[in-house]
């Protein structure tokens, strides 16, 4: 009980904490850019916005939901779309709700997916895999956004700009390693081997090499059929959430260029793991409006980009996962009235 209190009571700071993050936006930005914007300006902004833009963010936001569902479906050989749809829609409802609601999305995982028939299993294998491939994206995206700031020309000097192009190389070439170590199992026992003697510079009392060994073994088969799929699937759904971002820049007049929009992109979703609130909500719309600001858009666009670009990625996934979680619990209770309203005789003749 008092660790539900304590869960509750996280919860509810972080929110108010993210809520107070939106609401004093404006004074945020100030005191980061050192340039004044207020509510009155970014409403004037919002009040540019027209059903066309509006739709198109809709389309696209739709579009991406559709594309994560094949993540999904990959993760998990017999999920259909509809499925993966509510289910990424439910899970999404939790983890923007909750500091930590990773685990809260894996439990409610785990009860839907059971309760649509799949053994333990193969959903604890669709966890890792999916798990995995968000990771691994989630790590080549700052080497994009780095890359893009590259592309532009946003370095100081030539020393930073040859700085970055060792930390962009150095990320992705550390994700190509991971990569084949899930596929090969050469690369897998190098690179077991590399970090069993990491761990033994740490002197810890832990084997890297069998963690690893015991998460190739669960995923081996997902990996080694549907890696291409997973991929494409991730690079798809993040694609159409890089183009609700370039329509939210048009549509506010803050579009800086093609290659920082794909550096705002990519720092934005960086931020969404700050864990002090819900998919870090309000750290991500101030980092974004910072990066928009050095790239020479006014604040208040920047600003009414942020909270644009929050709201198709955030907010309005917390009432749409909440109809998906209602309409898969309403469907379930009536299936099981249905069931329990069966005949004897009927059930037993089942097909199984």
């Amino acid at each position: 009980m008092k660790n539900k209190w304590l869960q509750f009571t996280l919860s509810a700071l972080s929110l108010a904490l993210a809520v107070l993050l939106v609401v004093y936006l404006p004074q945020i930005v100030h005191t980061l850019t050192g340039k004044p914007v207020s509510w009155r300006e970014i409403g004037a902004v919002f009040g540019t916005l027209n059903v066309g833009m509006i739709a198109l963010m809709t389309a696209l936001w739709l579009l991406s939901l559709f594309a994560y569902t094949f993540v999904l479906t990959n993760s998990l050989p017999g999920l259909n779309n509809l499925q993966a749809l509510t289910l990424n829609a439910a899970g999404s409802a939790v983890s923007n709700l909750l500091p930590f609601g990773g685990a809260a999305g894996v439990a409610l995982t785990f009860g839907m997916t059971r309760g649509w028939g799949f053994a333990n299993r193969p959903i604890v294998v669709m966890t890792l895999v999916s798990g995995i491939w968000n990771t691994l994206f989630r790590f080549i995206l700052p080497a994009v956004g780095i890359i893009g700031l590259l592309m532009a020309g946003e370095v100081p000097n030539p020393t930073v700009a040859k700085a970055g192009w060792v930390g962009a190389v150095s990320i992705l070439v550390l994700c190509a390693v991971v990569a084949a170590a899930l596929y090969w199992d050469r690369a897998a026992a190098l690179l077991g081997r590399a970090l069993d003697f990491l761990v033994r510079l740490t002197r810890l009392k832990f084997h890297a090499s069998d963690a690893l060994h015991r998460l190739r073994k669960d995923t081996a088969q997902i990996v080694h059929t549907r890696w291409l799929g997973l991929s494409l699937a991730m690079i798809f759904f993040l694609g159409f959430q890089w183009a609700i971002m370039v329509v939210c820049m048009y549509a506010t007049g803050a579009y800086p260029g093609l290659a920082q929009s794909v550096a705002v992109f990519a720092l934005s979703r960086v931020l969404t793991s700050a864990l002090v609130t819900p998919s870090g909500a309000g750290i991500m719309e101030s980092g974004v409006v910072v990066l928009l600001t050095a790239f020479g858009v006014d604040p208040a666009p920047a600003t009414a980009t942020a909270l644009l670009f929050g709201f198709w990625t955030y907010t309005i996934e917390i009432p749409f996962g909440g109809l998906a979680l209602g309409a898969w619990a309403l469907l379930r209770r009536r299936n099981g009235r249905s069931t329990a309203a069966e005949p004897p005789s009927a059930i037993s003749k089942a097909p199984q």
